[in-house]
């Protein structure tokens, strides 16, 4: 007797807004088997209702996700996106763990780690509301929605506010400083 398991690719759709310019939205994502056709993008931007979003594909690398690509416009994807819509289409992506994010344009990526951060992550926040988008002038909606095609599972995103990344920077700094108080005195201790 055989028995297997089949893991069938599925299609997941997540909204919700944004608040400040620099929050980031984190959408995982797995695939259980190397995969053929899959999509990821957006049509939440409804030519200038809401932002214009920026998406940028991650793979799991160790504690870290590595990037492999960034996209700023693309809505040749699916029906229903419009000029400043983003996303990705990919006629084979390996087995493994992923990470789709969703910024306002221009806050790219810094790096080729997500470590690495967004361009605006050292700003203050400020209110999507007032901020004057480089594409966009002011007043732009907050509304994003994100789709994934091909995929085995997806979690519900949560916008990660820039401040929360400043917060993070700033207690490991913290912990590198006392680490550094803490070889010190051991160093001096050594040489009494």
């Amino acid at each position: 007797m055989c028995i297997s398991s089949f893991a069938f690719a599925a299609s997941f759709s997540f909204d919700g807004n944004i608040t400040y310019h620099n929050d980031i939205v984190k959408v995982n994502f797995t695939l259980d088997n190397d995969s053929t056709n899959v999509r990821v993008w957006t049509d939440s931007f409804q030519d200038g209702v809401n932002f214009d979003p920026i998406t940028a594909l991650w793979k799991k690398d160790g504690s870290d996700f590595g990037l492999i690509s960034e996209n700023d416009d693309n809505e040749d994807i699916a029906p229903g996106q419009t000029d400043f819509d983003s996303g990705f289409s990919l006629s084979t992506l390996g087995a493994g763990e992923y990470l789709l994010t969703v910024a306002t344009y221009d806050n790219f990526a810094q790096g080729e780690l997500l470590s690495s951060g967004f361009l605006y992550d050292n700003q203050p926040p400020v209110l999507l509301a007032d901020w004057d988008q480089p594409a966009n002038n002011t007043g732009m909606g907050s509304y994003y929605r994100v789709h994934l095609d091909g995929v085995d599972s997806a979690t519900n995103p949560v916008p990660v506010p820039g401040t929360m990344t400043l917060f993070g920077i700033g207690i490991l700094g913290l912990a590198a400083c006392r680490r550094r108080e803490s070889e010190y005195f051991f160093l001096l201790n050594q040489t009494l």
